[in-house]
């Protein structure tokens, strides 16, 4: 499965979320430790719907960017 996340600097750490898994959040103190931890979430995350009989909900969020003239 893939799913998108969200990254933000927090004040001296960094946040994930998942859109499309509410409730689905990890810290870590960079980008790469919060990755590492999102993963960690969404399979922990996975696995309690799993255990609770309701199916992983589909991927549906999308990550764009977009340019704003200054």
């Amino acid at each position: 499965m893939r799913y998108a996340i969200v990254i933000e600097q927090a004040e001296g750490n960094f946040s994930a979320y998942v859109p499309d898994l509410p409730g689905c959040v990890a810290t870590g103190t960079s980008i790469e430790d919060v990755e590492a931890e999102i993963r960690e979430a969404i399979s922990f995350h996975l696995e309690g719907l799993r255990e609770d009989g309701i199916p992983a909900p589909p991927s549906l969020s999308q990550v764009e960017y977009v340019d704003i003239a200054a």
